[in-house]
């Protein structure tokens, strides 16, 4: 019986530690000892012990679950291990955008080999260079689009 409920607690407490630590190292042997009581108490109390003893395994598991994710984040100590913050934005424009800048003259800031970032009307966007290596500086022209990048040839 010891053997089962220290197996149960060590359990709990590997899965609360999870939190606190990177990776999943903690929460795997967390389950492990929470299978390995659950199938001790099958082992040494029958069928309906081991029913009792994943019964209460599952209840302390979603005890410390609902403490840990329900109502640590809400404590000024738990708000700084959850992210609360979103990201509102984009990393490229739509291509519907991108296709309209066709005929467009630019800027190459970045070096195109083959592909860089060009300034159009003072927005940088991700180019590709149809005439191969394009220094930082040399006016271009977009000459189409293509999965969310512009191709440009040197303007003579």
């Amino acid at each position: 019986m010891t053997t089962i409920l220290l197996l149960f607690v060590l359990g709990i407490v590997l899965l609360v530690l999870d939190l606190f630590t990177p990776g999943i190292i903690l929460a795997v042997f967390g389950t492990l000892a929470l299978l390995a009581a659950t199938s001790q108490a099958f082992a040494q109390y029958g069928v309906s012990g081991g029913l009792l003893a994943f019964g209460i395994g599952a209840v302390l598991l979603t005890v410390a679950l609902y403490i840990e994710y329900g109502l640590l984040p809400k404590t000024r100590f738990g708000k700084k291990f959850f992210l609360h913050a979103e990201v509102h934005g984009t990393s490229q424009a739509p291509a519907a955008a991108i296709a309209a800048l066709t005929g467009r003259e630019g800027v190459a800031v970045t070096p195109l080999m083959p592909s860089g970032q060009v300034e159009i009307e003072g927005r940088r966007y991700e180019a590709l260079s149809l005439e191969g290596h394009v220094a930082t500086g040399t006016r271009l022209k977009v000459t189409g689009a293509q999965n969310f990048s512009l191709t440009v040839t040197k303007l003579s």
